[in-house]
């Protein structure tokens, strides 16, 4: 079993409540004996991957780089360069992929449909198959 913290910025109905980098919490994030962190990383909001050098060694950082909020589907080459990206930071043996929060906080959802859910998590499969094998 892996043990694991998602950072979340807020869900609710395609709406978010947190912005800015992880630079002021990220040394606290990282000092939790966690096997990994689940990170938003979808949007400007979220500031850049410069944090992640904290990042010790043999932890895993998974990247959620594909958004839950909106139903708008993720070109593939845009997310591999946002992983070539996160990875001259952190090796890539320590990153992952996935969707930046869950599909729905409360039972109102977000703005995308059950299509654009399964499309997304699809990406994101096709996405870490190709990147990692």
């Amino acid at each position: 079993m892996a043990v694991t913290i998602h950072t979340c910025r807020g869900n609710f109905k395609s709406a978010w409540v947190a912005e800015g980098g992880y630079d002021p919490v990220v040394e606290a994030m990282f000092s939790t004996d966690v096997d990994g962190w689940f990170m938003e990383f979808d949007s400007e909001r979220a500031g850049g991957f410069e944090p992640l050098r904290a990042l010790p060694k043999g932890k895993t950082v998974v990247l959620g780089l594909v958004t839950t909020k909106l139903g708008e589907l993720e070109d593939k080459d845009t997310l591999k360069r946002r992983i070539d990206e996160a990875a001259k930071i952190v090796p890539l043996e320590q990153l992952a992929l996935s969707p930046q929060c869950g599909f729905s906080s409360t039972h109102h959802g977000n703005a995308l449909s059950m299509d654009d859910q399964w499309r997304k998590l699809e990406r994101v499969v096709d996405v870490a198959h190709e990147v990692w094998g």
